[in-house]
């Protein structure tokens, strides 16, 4: 470290607390571990975490809302990604089943943004500044995902160990695997004649979480002898293990009804042992070779080749011209001369053909085909073993942005069917879809999408930046690239058809607020509590502040929740008329002074619990105790 980096750090530590200096020791000397190391500062990083309240707008002229919209199920906040998620700690913990992100590479050609400024490739700091850029907001993300959810993260070759160590010690024990996909359809020619041409896909899930795969195909399963048990398959009767690994399982099988016997490859024994060469039958948890056979589970061949060798002689001459029974798809001999007790196949009958297993569609564990790690071109021809996410050909993101904008509005988007496919694995119809790196806006089209598909109710969240800079202040990418994106496409764009209210052809545009924690009384104003407390209770932002004296954020049971920014008298007696308007029991109020409206109401005969809206704005976001209100 050089000499001035140590004064400085030096400097640093003479302002710190004692607590925050035993902090320090304590992560210097318990977390030196394997794995990935980089420059961070645990006191900054807290210090940022709360350094303020984050607090929502709505902003009706950016939001979308269309004739009959209610409420907005869908959200585009603009802003730093890292208060965006602060915020969103506050309102969907544990509500977030998906999350998929495309964050900055770190190439060093200005691809992204790190305290104001961009992070250049000879940057000393680059990767650390990197990863604890990106270490901040997953930890964040973290808290949002419900027990089953899952995050998936494109990445490019170069910096993809560095995030996947980094994903382990965000995700321990959740990492599920990674996809790989091409993404330029001609070569890449470097100095080294190595092509680049591929990204990858983290994916990290919860317990429980399982992609949807895709059905089974059935056409494989027939029924040919009219077998009560259902269509079936043949599947091979062998294992991948040896003669000298499993000797119980390498012996001749023989067909009873026919008298015909087939040897076993010595390479790739039965799957299944013999009673004759296993004394303790209970030991044999798969059932016996005879035990199969008796069920009528083994399935000999029908029309095959079968010889007989009279002699010794007779069966070394086959031996040498290969004129024995084989394997089916190398063709590697099933009796040769070390083959032992090669006397025991002289004069019987010797079949050429193989056994299978009869494998019934109703006893599959599963009739889900798992996702491939591989993702081919959309032409390449699919595994029926496997569900294949297919990738679009190369600049099908240009495009798309090119067709709803006229212009390249934006650089390097992600394929709409790429994220449309994961998205298409990854969610259920009923869950909320977050993407923190929303650049233009791609994984809202997808989710959109994907309701019109299936009929499903997914929810979108998006966080998007101005990317705004000292050269081009104005700019605003979240408003003008992002937003209009998804309203051009949820109006319908070039021919194509729009997307209803009921398939998620809707949202709110959010802006960022920040005040200081014990500021948040005298500033905060009623659009925020209304949006924020809105969002808390029901995961959803109003269209707009309503400027009335009371507003209903939410009906649950028989509870309704309300909003009133202040007990005035006509507040009053529209809090007391709710019960009977909505035939409910109970009411649950947000005001400035919980217990002085509680004693009011009550005086009314009104039943009603009361919170308080200053403590309602710092829930979430202030680590430690609450102030009460009176």
């Amino acid at each position: 470290m050089a000499k001035t980096e140590t004064i400085s750090l030096l400097a640093e530590l003479q302002n710190l607390n004692a607590p925050q200096l035993r902090r320090l020791l304590v992560e210097h000397l318990t977390k030196q571990k394997l794995g990935l190391y980089w420059e961070s500062n645990a006191i900054a990083r807290d210090a940022a975490l709360n350094a303020n309240v984050v607090l929502p707008r709505v902003v009706p002229e950016f939001s979308h809302t269309p004739e009959g919209t209610t409420h907005h199920r869908n959200l585009v906040i603009e802003g730093d990604n890292f208060d965006s998620l602060r915020l969103l700690r506050a309102t969907h913990a544990g509500k977030i089943r998906v999350i998929y992100i495309d964050p900055p590479y770190n190439t060093g050609n200005k691809d992204w943004v790190y305290n104001d400024k961009f992070v250049g490739a000879n940057d000393r700091w680059r990767h650390s500044q990197w990863l604890e850029f990106l270490y901040q907001r997953l930890v964040l993300a973290r808290e949002l995902l419900t027990s089953d959810g899952v995050i998936l993260v494109s990445i490019n070759d170069e910096n993809r160990s560095r995030l996947e160590l980094l994903m382990d010690e965000v995700f321990p024990g959740r990492r599920v695997g990674s996809m790989v996909w091409r993404t330029k359809d001609s070569t890449s020619r470097t100095d080294t004649n190595f092509s680049e041409v591929h990204e990858h896909i983290l994916i990290y899930g919860g317990v429980g979480f399982a992609f949807n795969g895709a059905p089974k195909s059935q056409k494989k399963y027939k029924n040919p002898d009219n077998d009560p048990r259902g269509p079936w398959n043949i599947d091979p009767l062998t294992v991948n293990a040896d003669r000298f690994e499993r000797s119980g399982f390498f012996y001749p099988l023989n067909n009873p009804v026919t008298g015909v016997w087939y040897p076993c490859d010595p390479d790739r024994v039965w799957a299944y042992a013999s009673e004759s060469r296993i004394k303790n039958l209970d030991r044999i948890r798969t059932g016996s070779m005879e035990s199969w056979i008796q069920q009528e589970k083994i399935v000999f061949p029908v029309g095959e080749r079968v010889v007989c060798w009279e002699t010794h002689e007779e069966l070394l001459a086959a031996i040498r011209a290969g004129d024995v029974p084989r394997t089916p798809k190398r063709q590697r001999p099933l009796l040769t001369a070390d083959t032992p007790d090669l006397n025991f196949w002289i004069g019987r009958q010797v079949g050429f053909g193989r056994p299978g297993f009869k494998k019934h569609w109703e006893e599959l564990n599963s009739h889900v085909n798992p996702v491939s790690s591989w993702i081919p071109r959309a032409t390449e021809g699919e595994d029926e073993d496997e569900a294949v996410i297919g990738a679009p050909q190369a600049g099908e993101g240009t495009e798309a942005i090119q067709a709803i904008f006229g212009t390249r509005a934006f650089q390097y988007p992600k394929p709409p069917t790429l994220i449309a496919n994961l998205l298409r694995q990854a969610t259920k119809p009923n869950d909320t879809i977050l993407d923190f790196f929303a650049g233009s806006g791609t994984t809202g089209q997808a989710v959109l999408e994907l309701n019109a598909e299936d009929d499903g109710n997914r929810r979108f969240i998006l966080c998007s930046s101005t990317e705004a800079t000292a050269k081009e202040p104005d700019k605003n990418l979240c408003r003008d690239v992002c937003a209009e994106r998804l309203r051009r496409v949820m109006a319908g764009y070039g021919g194509k058809p729009g997307y209803s209210v009921a398939q998620g052809g809707e949202f709110a545009y959010l802006q960022l607020d920040k005040i200081e924690a014990a500021d948040v009384a005298f500033e905060a104003t009623p659009d925020h509590a209304t949006t924020l407390i809105s969002m808390q209770n029901t995961a959803v932002a109003p269209v707009e502040y309503a400027q009335a004296a009371i507003q209903v954020i939410a009906k649950s049971g028989d509870w309704l929740t309300v909003i009133c920014h202040a007990a005035t008298p006509e507040a009053l007696d529209a809090l007391a008329a709710l019960p009977a308007q909505h035939g409910l029991a109970r009411l649950a109020v947000f005001c400035p002074r919980p217990k002085a409206l509680a004693a009011l109401l009550a005086e009314r005969g009104v039943e009603a619990n009361t919170y308080s809206i200053a403590d309602a704005l710092l829930k979430g976001q202030v680590r430690g105790g609450q102030g009460a209100s009176a």
